[in-house]
């Protein structure tokens, strides 16, 4: 099973005014196994692969994932990483170095991006 979740940012946050969009895919072996969470390919986050992959202890099957977590664990989860990214678990390069070297520019990416993913209407 697909869903399509559109998240909005509503805190106040560098991500705010966004709505990005997040596909989760439930294979047959949920909830033994964690749903796939992606965001578009090249989505720029340290702990989003470049296919859009997120990289989240809580979706990892052999580490953080219990069948007892709920889709909205998880949504809070990719919520609280977007705003708060794992240095220890970088999924790209750029984002992570950007993060890690020059925060400025990468808050001012962020807020970038937020601008490429309007509110629908």
């Amino acid at each position: 099973m697909d869903q399509l979740v559109l998240y909005s940012a509503s805190c106040r946050t560098d991500w705010e005014g966004g709505y990005y969009p997040l596909t989760i895919h439930f294979s047959e072996d949920y909830p033994s196994k964690p749903p796939k969470c992606k965001f578009p390919p090249g989505f720029f986050h340290p702990n989003v692969y470049p296919s859009g992959t997120v990289c989240l202890s809580i979706l990892n099957e052999d580490s953080g994932w219990r069948p007892a977590i709920t889709v909205k664990q998880i949504l809070v989860g990719i919520q609280d990483l977007l705003d708060q990214p794992n240095p220890a678990d970088p999924a790209q390069t750029e984002g992570y170095h950007m993060f890690i070297q020059d925060a400025l520019e990468y808050r001012k990416r962020v807020r970038l991006q937020s601008k490429q993913y309007p509110p629908l209407v």
